[in-house]
């Protein structure tokens, strides 16, 4: 089935006249290991691809990210895969904020977590920001922001919040902004920047 739903899907994507809601249809509709082969599969060519048709997908929520039944705290886990050469493969670990602000806490799980840190972020909406510009709704619903780490409790267990501005992992995540688009109910696409500069690089997540 995972093999059926991956093809299935790159034949969509190779389709220019495919809608984007055939897409999320088919994501849906399958199972969530199949869906979760499928997502992980993208080669960069394709994430591209998928994150430029989901400009026609309804922008993304925090609720989309992290279901509003989830209380506070409690972790959701996005498995992704990016279009970098070496170590595509991570999660992103979201929660709630305990203090009812429209924001979410997280970091980055992965093979180099112990070497570069945490990566940690707050993913807000892309709109309603004092700072937020206007391009940035049109780069996705939701901005995943390593300018910014949380300020206030985290999840249990979680590591150490540390500035993105110390350690080697300046150099991955300081002045790094990612911008999400809606796939399906489960899945999403980013597009990471460097500040306002595009950094021609791309993820995608599949929410467990």
């Amino acid at each position: 089935m995972s093999n059926t739903v991956a093809t299935a899907l790159r034949h969509l994507l190779r389709d220019p006249h495919a809608p984007m809601t055939a897409i999320s249809s088919l994501l849906d509709e399958a199972g969530g290991d199949a869906r979760k082969s499928a997502l992980l599969s993208l080669s960069r060519t394709q994430q591209r691809a998928l994150y430029e048709r989901a400009a026609q997908s309804p922008p993304l929520t925090l609720d989309d990210l992290v279901p509003p039944s989830t209380p506070p705290l409690q972790p959701v886990v996005h498995h992704g895969i990016n279009s970098l050469p070496a170590f595509r493969r991570f999660e992103k670990h979201m929660c709630r904020a305990d203090d009812g602000s429209a924001r979410l806490f997280g970091f980055n799980e992965g093979a180099t977590r112990r070497f570069i840190g945490p990566g940690y972020f707050v993913a807000t909406p892309t709109t309603g920001r004092p700072d937020a510009l206007p391009v940035w709704a049109e780069r996705g619903g939701v901005v995943v922001d390593y300018f910014l780490v949380p300020d206030a409790p985290v999840a249990a267990g979680w590591p150490a919040v540390v500035d993105n501005s110390r350690g080697l992992q300046r150099f991955v995540f300081r002045g790094m902004r990612d911008y999400l688009r809606r796939v399906s109910t489960h899945a999403s696409i980013g597009a990471a920047f460097q500040g306002e500069k595009a950094f021609n690089s791309w993820f995608v997540l599949c929410r467990d």
